[in-house]
């Protein structure tokens, strides 16, 4: 039978009831009602039952009544299958049904048990509270259903009173609120760490800050409408500079202060004084912590004010993204260390090479020109580093001034943009632009004035290496290399003037490169070796010596000549190493030659520029000597006449220790350089040595023979002994003598021989 309805009216608690229903009751027809629009902020409460009475009294039981604050909305259902196809139509419904008051009971007998497992399984709806009610008890046993069902509470239709029906769905929604609460708390959390997670991988400012808008508007469940700031170390709480905006303060983006409300300013300023959140009802600041002493804020508009559960998640976002904006600064930093100059902020040599890239992937007519700043070594030594340091400042600032018409304001932004200035080594800059642009006349200009450094007027002139791009082949790095060539040439040939990279010095270059790496390798592999020429006495034709010769034979037999290697051992250092090898290799042959019976030889050994001026050569030389036991006496150093020239006061102290331990000094090539008979005077040298010009032109021209015979005048009157190298034939031997030469070498007398050749030369010699 259906229920009973009670009059209009109040009605006491308890005199509510639902009688029992009998089986046949069950198959009343009654219809679903247009559910009306949902009130804010009601709980909703679908009634699922096939007899309409019970729609109309729950309803008019509990319709005045408030569960925590909030009145009740009821969806009506008068079956299973209506009951589904609402909730899977009604999106809004399914996502905010607090409790499900269900028959058992409809149109099947476990209608209301059907129901069931569709709104948990099917739909998944697992915070929604299920009171499942029957007029039959005993009809589905209730432990059976409480196990085998997701239902929150059983109850027969017969003890519902008003109070009892009201306390069961209170507890319902209270259960239910806690629930939704419980997944909001998970969702939000999960929320901020994926937030914090996608914040952490972004490595520029401006995204960073607008993914920070982004993120708190999504916690506040609102589109974004604020903006965020950031406020340097040690400024006042009201400088700050806007970094992103959006919504209302879309134009404070810009710059345009006008476009910050009066509000947001105040809002942010009292949060970066009290560096915390600032909750107010229509708007929110919060507060980023920055380690570097940077302080961060964001400002938002609130559709509605923030409720305890968001505030615990903004808290705890504003507190993990602090560091993300760390992190940021310190990516920032890094990059700008890794692509800018420190000293003059400008691009440094791996972003320039990055923006040749560009221009060479754009086939673009470019002009790349190095400057190198003349002598600065030298005013760095003598005016101090910070003295240089301004200088370099200042000589960026000229060429930036010069250059700030054409500049490109936003390097690497297009492989067609302007000119750019960059600094890639100690003294040395880079001009790239197009080739019309790029002038290297007006670039030396620049240094016509003098630089103003400290109250000090400082003179400078600059050389120029400069390489068109459309004449080169390869990568960036490699066009800077080019560049450099083409620095190093004008250096050598024109100091402060400039030179153009063509092929041909690229090709040189690589094939000096390519040598020196040979020769490293071939001294590795004992590719080197020392050939010996015999020294005579013109008088009757004795060795007295013989003169160490430096070969270098590749593997497949042919030779490098030494004018070919040895400048490439010089430029590149090995010559130290090799230097020291061939010292203590002629001190060993020499002993060997000493023990065939030869004890007046004497071993000459030839001493590059570089070796002789490294600050350890005199160590070296006493560790050859003492290691190999080669007497002192009968060693004897050859340096060139140009070395000899150089620094000579430095040289003169240098041979004088040299001479101290006993050896004896030769200079080489004596009568090609420009010496100075008062240095010669000085230098304590023990022989000349006629350079091979002159000994070939002796039997010839004049002139040859007067040099000669004016080089063995010279070493008469100065106490010098003399030898003449390259003579080839009887006649130049006979001049020689007869002009008082009283030494020789050449192939007259012997080729250069193997340590076993010169053995046995000697033994026939005598």
């Amino acid at each position: 039978m259906p229920a009973s309805i009670p009059p209009p009216g109040p009605v006491p608690d308890d005199e509510l009831v639902f009688v029992a229903e009998t089986p046949a009751a069950s198959g009343g027809t009654g219809h679903a009602g247009e559910p009306p629009a949902h009130a804010t902020g009601a709980w909703r409460v679908m009634i699922v039952d096939d007899d309409a009475d019970v729609h109309s009294t729950t309803t008019f039981a509990l319709s005045s009544l408030e569960v925590l604050g909030r009145p009740l909305h009821f969806v009506h259902a008068y079956s299973n299958q209506e009951a589904q196809r609402l909730l899977e139509q009604e999106r809004d419904l399914a996502a905010n049904l607090a409790v499900v008051l269900l028959d058992v009971v409809m149109e099947q007998a476990d209608a209301g048990l059907h129901l069931v497992r569709h709104i948990r399984e099917t739909l998944g709806m697992r915070d929604v509270r299920i009171i499942l009610r029957t007029g039959q008890p005993g009809y589905v046993p209730e432990m059976d259903a409480i196990r085998g069902y997701d239902i929150n509470d059983y109850r027969t239709k017969s003890e519902l009173t008003r109070t009892k029906l009201y306390t069961s769905v209170a507890a319902a929604i209270r259960a239910y609120e806690q629930l939704r609460a419980l997944e909001d708390s998970r969702a939000g959390l999960a929320r901020v760490v994926r937030a914090n997670a996608e914040l952490m991988a972004l490595h520029t400012t401006d995204a960073l800050a607008a993914g920070i808008l982004r993120e708190a508007a999504l916690l506040l469940g609102q589109p974004a409408n604020g903006l965020l700031c950031a406020c340097p170390p040690a400024a006042r709480v009201r400088d700050w500079t806007v970094l992103a905006a959006s919504g209302v303060c879309a134009a404070a983006a810009g710059g345009a202060g006008a476009a910050i409300p009066a509000v947001a300013s105040a809002t942010i300023s009292h949060a970066l004084a009290e560096r915390r959140n600032i909750y107010l009802p229509d708007c929110v600041a919060l507060y980023f912590r920055g380690n570097a002493g940077y302080g961060f804020a964001a400002w938002l508009t609130l559709a509605r004010p923030v409720d305890d559960l968001r505030r615990s998640l903004l808290d705890l976002f504003a507190s993990s993204i602090a560091v993300a904006l760390d992190n940021v600064a310190l990516m920032t930093a890094l990059q700008r260390a890794a692509f800018h100059d420190a000293l003059t902020g400008l691009p440094n040599r791996t972003r320039l090479v990055e923006l040749v890239d560009e221009r060479l992937a754009a086939a673009a007519d470019t002009t790349l020109c190095m400057v190198d700043i003349d002598h600065f070594a030298e005013t760095n030594d003598a005016l101090g580093h910070q003295f240089g340091d301004a200088l370099l400042v200042a000589v960026a600032q000229r060429l930036g001034a010069h250059l700030d018409a054409r500049l490109d304001p936003h390097p690497g932004a297009g492989p067609h943009r302007g000119l750019t200035l960059a600094r890639i080594g100690s003294d040395v800059f880079c001009v790239l632009g197009r080739d019309d642009e790029v002038d290297p006349v007006a670039l030396h200009a620049l240094f016509d004035e003098p630089f103003s450094i400290d109250g000090q007027d400082v003179q400078v002139s600059g050389t120029l290496g400069l390489v068109r791009l459309r004449e080169h082949d390869g990568s960036g790095a490699d066009a800077l290399k080019d560049a450099d060539i083409a620095l190093k040439r004008a250096k050598s040939q024109r100091r402060g003037g400039h030179f153009y990279f063509s092929r041909g010095m690229g090709v040189e270059i690589r094939e000096r490169v390519r040598l020196m790496h040979a020769l490293r390798g071939g001294f590795a592999r004992g590719q080197l070796f020392l050939a010996y020429q015999p020294q005579v006495e013109l008088d009757g034709r004795r060795a007295f010596g013989a003169e160490a010769l430096l070969r270098w034979r590749l593997d497949d037999g042919s030779s490098v000549p030494p004018d070919r290697f040895i400048p490439i051992a010089e430029y590149s250092g090995l010559i130290i190493e090799i230097g020291e090898w061939v010292l203590r290799e002629a001190c060993f042959e020499l002993m060997r030659v000493r023990a065939a019976g030869h004890l007046d030889f004497t071993m000459s050994v030839n001493v590059s520029q570089v070796q002789f001026r490294h600050p350890h050569f005199l160590e070296m030389l006493s560790r050859a000597l003492q290691d190999t036991g080669a007497p002192p006496e009968r060693i004897e150093l050859e340096i060139t006449e140009s070395m000899a020239m150089e620094e000579p006061d430095v040289l003169i102290e240098r041979l004088a220790q040299i001479k101290r331990t006993g050896v004896s000094i030769a200079i080489d090539d004596f009568g090609t350089g420009f010496s100075s008979l008062s240095y010669l005077q000085r230098l304590q040298v023990d022989r000349l040595k006629i350079d091979r010009t002159f000994v070939s032109e002796i039997t010839d021209a004049a002139r040859g023979s007067s040099i000669a015979e004016m080089v063995i005048e010279l070493g008469r009157n100065l106490g010098l002994s003399i030898i003449a190298e390259g003579v080839e034939d009887e006649r130049q031997a006979q001049i020689l003598q007869s002009l008082g030469c009283p030494l020789a070498q050449g192939y007259l007398f012997a080729r250069p021989l193997t340590p076993a050749q010169l053995i046995e030369w000697l033994g026939v010699a005598g």
